[in-house]
């Protein structure tokens, strides 16, 4: 098994020139959600096929999950220069095709290029920080790189803006260009590790069937009520391609000489928890990022810019509370620093559920933010703990596992809060047929648009109006449901700081 002299390492290795670097390749992978999501009306307009505008999204998100536990593995071996480069590289690949795609199919074919890079960058990247420094350095570091993702989310919509209105859409990928360029250099002259050269074992049929299995779960909540309903036969099939294909996953790592993904990983209580953890926060972070905006243009009737305002606040919320919660970290330890951030997880949501379109905007970015302190504060810890309970061999498919996590809860939050969404607009729209005729589902988009919107008579848009209040309002109850399930989870986090080098 690889293992690398943290010793010599530190002796040889730059580390503030590391962390720059690191922190410009996350700021490039971390722009790209939102930078395209603001310029696709524009590449729609150019390259037509707007019936693929969500696998514009999915794609990348599907790529980039089920490719993260593998390169964790792979940095375990091989060490975490060369797989960050190889992740780097392919991303920038994948970038720059898009930016030449010609058609909606090509364009989504260089995503998926572009998702298998992706998944490289953020969970090695986590990774050797938490190779080069102490975990007392540490947790402050990992509360600055989440600073990141909020800074991020706040300038990528604006430079989206300014590339489509003033250049190309293309802008929107090739700026990652230079980002990444700078980020090899900076690893390449300045990281160093030791890693035990020797023969390895790679677990290929378990990296097979681990992305086998993924890839059907992924796609059967990506596509699942949308595509086709949840008892199709393509969603039980899909299904049932993952149960059998998991299993046989799991029958495989207990055999093979270097598993992909260590079983014994889950018999540590820390990753548990972390793991169960973000799971639940990560289908609240995409909950509130997909659906507020939606509530106040279409409930309370405000501009795309004020929409963003009110989701913007929990971008400031985020990177605040995780530069708090990784310096105290140490002194509160695990349990405590994450207690704090499920009652602002809990906050949050109760403000959002109390919200009513009288109260205007600020209330529903007041419980944003507090989204916000509690998505800083449970992920810090989460990351932290993972990495300080295991030893360098295992780091990066640990460090991986939890990020893996997230991502599935996205896309499993978004499945599940949109279907409540549909289902609940839908039986409404029901009920009140006698007074808005035939109007289904597709009404909402109309409602988003403040030119469509004023088509609509008074009456007929203010009851159109309380029925997407009503179904909001669901969805904001399954956010204090995670919310609540979050704060249990981390409630079996032990007190103070604990590390086991024993994995």
């Amino acid at each position: 098994m690889g293992t690398s002299t943290l010793s010599n390492s530190k002796s040889t290795t730059k580390r503030g020139f590391v962390l720059a670097s690191i922190v410009i390749g996350m700021f490039m992978a971390a722009i790209e959600g939102t930078i395209v999501s603001t310029a696709m009306p524009s590449i729609v307009a150019d390259l037509g096929g707007f019936s693929y505008f969500s696998w514009v999204f999915s794609i990348f998100l599907l790529m980039q999950a089920v490719t993260i536990p593998i390169y964790g593995k792979l940095a375990d071996l091989f060490g975490r220069k060369p797989v960050y480069f190889l992740g780097v590289i392919i991303f920038l690949v994948g970038s720059i095709l898009c930016g030449l795609a010609t058609s909606m199919p090509l364009l989504i074919a260089f995503r998926f290029i572009q998702g298998i890079g992706a998944g490289a960058v953020q969970p090695i990247a986590s990774t050797i920080v938490g190779d080069i420094y102490s975990i007392e350095e540490r947790s402050k570091i990992q509360g600055y790189l989440a600073s990141v993702w909020g800074i991020s989310s706040i300038v990528g919509p604006a430079l989206g803006g300014i590339f489509v209105e003033y250049i190309h859409w293309a802008w929107v990928y090739w700026i990652n260009i230079p980002f990444g360029i700078l980020s090899l250099i900076g690893i390449s002259l300045y990281l160093h590790e030791n890693v035990e050269k020797k023969k390895h074992s790679i677990d290929y049929v378990g990296s097979g069937l681990l992305f086998v299995s993924i890839s059907a779960l992924m796609l059967a909540f990506i596509q699942g009520g949308v595509a086709w309903s949840w008892t199709s036969l393509p969603s039980l099939f899909l299904m049932a391609l993952f149960v059998l294909g998991m299993g046989l996953f799991l029958l495989q790592e207990k055999r093979a000489l270097e598993p992909m993904m260590p079983l014994k990983l889950w018999r540590n209580p820390i990753i548990v928890i972390s793991n169960v953890g973000s799971l639940t926060t990560g289908m609240i972070m995409i909950g509130v990022i997909s659906f507020i905006p939606t509530y106040v243009q279409g409930v309370m009737g405000y501009s795309a810019i004020v929409g963003g305002f009110s989701l913007a606040m929990m971008s400031i919320g985020w990177p605040v509370s995780a530069t708090i919660a990784g310096k105290v970290l140490i002194r509160l330890g695990y349990l405590k620093n994450a207690l704090i951030g499920g009652f602002g997880l809990i906050i949050g949501s109760i403000l959002l559920i109390t919200s009513e379109p009288a109260f205007g905007p600020i209330w529903v970015g007041i419980g944003s933010f507090f989204i916000g302190v509690g998505m800083g504060f449970t992920t810090t810890t989460f990351t932290v703990s993972v990495q300080s309970s295991v030893e360098w061999r295992v780091r990066g498919v640990a460090t991986a596992s939890n990020m893996f996590m997230r991502i599935v809860g996205n896309t499993v939050g978004i499945s599940l809060m949109g279907g409540i969404l549909n289902t609940r607009l839908a039986h409404f729209l029901e009920t009140h047929s006698n007074k808005l005729g035939g109007i289904d589902l597709d009404i909402t988009n109309q409602m988003l648009d403040a030119e469509e919107r004023q088509k609509f008579a008074d009456d007929t848009l203010a009851l159109l109006q309380e029925g997407l209040n009503i179904s909001m309002h669901y969805v904001f109850w399954g956010f204090l449901v995670l919310a609540i399930m979050s704060l249990i989870a981390v409630s079996f986090f032990p007190n103070g700081i604990k590390t086991n080098k024993q994995l």
